[in-house]
């Protein structure tokens, strides 16, 4: 039974729209009171959506019909940008982000369509006469159905920078988003839906709050490869399930990211893009820019800047647009983020305490510093995923990389110095997959991202990021001369 009162979201597999096997409830991050209620997908949802991609590869022109697959992204893309300005509201509400944050995210997703409808059109592969007589070529071809899972916390572009250079690669796609979402999946859906070009059983998505339907699109022999976007511990687990079937995955993992500032930046222009790096999407960001390094010689400085900075943020409601940073995704994961910078009180200094403004419901968390020196404390191994960072002080270079590198995680760093090859010197020894300069959470479609180490595997966005859905076939033709 659905509340008529509140807006109600729906699964859509097979190019038609589904119930769940129960219904969930959205709250608001801000008020902790429902904002709506959403289909709850399951394992017969995640059954359906796979079998209906599987019909739609083995049976369609999907795999092999380029111009439409451009049709449909550019189209999909179009659709997005008629309802943009929803989007936007709907993640503030629902999601939390401030409305610029989530202005940023739409943003992003509507060229991401269109840059890989354009990859759809473009082939890269070779052919030559090896031998005499003797011709070689490759074709890429579509791996198949692909599973696509996705995070709450920014469930739009992280969903699309998955999905989109699967259908680019000819592949159909089953996709399950996160319940915390629900309302804001619902209207991605919706936009999925109002794509014409787009045939039934290519794109079949669904919402789940548990976890029954997402361990089926690893594990299922009739899922050909795996796009995750989320925590390390749940890649290592997605690693295992795929082995029996020696799925290719592609997983972005967490992150752990180094902001490296030495003695020369300037720290006029380094203040309010580390507040920036912090607190964007409540700190609850794969690139949040949650270790600070800081060379001796400005450390004090810049450390009292900060928490000054920090402790000026104002936090409020996503949808309001005074606010400078919006509540975390529910009161559960605000108080997580408390527990934390409690226990690290007991070995780390807090610099900024911040913490929970009210007792709830809401997530409200304002954002903490803290400094610590020893590089094998929890705050400083531990992804965190709020608004929280450390600060740590370095003497040269090369304690700098030491220190960056001190992690499990690999995913970005930022390098702030006005030394014009410092940047290239350091950030070639940074075990990183992104590395900006005087800069932080630069993302460009035709670039790849992703992580070293236990940030995972495989990557996203540019060529490579079609790569991740496609098979490399190897045609050899004697023809040899009469």
């Amino acid at each position: 039974m659905t509340n008529d009162r509140l807006p109600h979201a729906r699964n859509w597999i097979d190019g038609a729209w589904h119930e769940g096997t129960a219904t969930g409830t959205s709250y608001s991050p801000a008020t902790g009171q429902p904002v709506g209620t959403f289909a709850e997908g399951g394992a017969a949802e995640a059954q359906a959506a796979i079998t209906a991609a599987r019909r739609a590869f083995r049976t369609g022109t999907w795999s092999r019909d380029r111009e439409l697959r451009a049709r449909a992204l550019f189209e999909m893309a179009d659709r997005m940008a008629e309802r943009r300005d929803e989007l936007v509201a709907l993640l503030a509400r629902e999601n939390g982000k401030i409305l610029a944050e989530a202005a940023f995210e739409v943003d992003l997703s509507i060229p991401k369509l269109r840059y890989y409808g354009a990859l759809a059109l473009a082939e890269s592969g070779r052919a030559a006469e090896v031998k005499p007589g003797l011709y070689s070529m490759t074709l890429t071809e579509a791996a198949g159905v692909a599973g696509v899972i996705a995070p709450w916390n920014s469930p739009v572009v992280l969903a699309v920078r998955s999905f989109a250079p699967a259908l680019a690669a000819g592949c159909t796609v089953a996709m399950k988003l996160p319940g915390q979402t629900g309302l804001v999946n619902g209207l991605l859906y919706e936009i999925i839906a109002a794509t014409a070009s787009l045939p039934a059983g290519v794109m079949n998505c669904f919402t789940e709050s548990g976890n029954d339907g997402a361990p089926l699109l690893v594990s299922s022999p009739e899922v050909d490869v795996v796009s995750y976007t989320g925590s390390t511990m749940v890649g290592r687990i997605i690693m295992r399930n795929a082995a029996d079937t020696l799925k290719p995955l592609s997983l972005e993992l967490g992150g752990k990211s180094p902001m490296l500032v030495f003695d020369d930046a300037d720290l006029d222009v380094v203040v309010p893009v580390l507040t920036k790096a912090i607190t964007t999407f409540t700190g609850q960001f794969c690139m949040t820019g949650s270790r600070i390094l800081a060379q001796r010689g400005i450390a004090d400085e810049l450390r009292d800047r900060m928490a000054k900075s920090l402790a000026a943020v104002r936090v409020g409601p996503g949808d309001d647009p005074a606010s400078e940073m919006g509540p975390m995704i529910d009161r559960a994961n605000a108080e997580r983020v408390d527990r934390t910078v409690a226990e690290a009180a007991e070995y780390a200094t807090i610099v900024e305490r911040g913490g929970l403004l009210t007792t709830g419901p809401d997530a409200y968390y304002h954002p903490s510093l803290i400094e610590v020196a020893d590089l094998n404390s929890p705050i400083v191994q531990h992804e965190v995923f709020g608004p929280v960072a450390t600060f740590e002080r370095f003497d040269d270079e090369a304690e700098a990389i030491e220190r960056a590198n001190a992690t499990e995680y690999g995913l970005a760093a930022s390098i702030w110095t006005r030394d014009v090859d410092r940047p290239l010197r350091v950030g070639r020894e940074l075990q990183a997959g992104t590395v900006w300069t005087n800069t932080w959470a630069v993302v460009v479609d035709q670039f790849e991202e992703g992580g070293f180490k236990q940030s995972g595997m495989g990557r996203l966005n540019g060529l490579r990021g079609l790569g991740e859905f496609q098979e490399i076939k190897h045609m050899v033709h004697p023809a040899p001369r009469g």
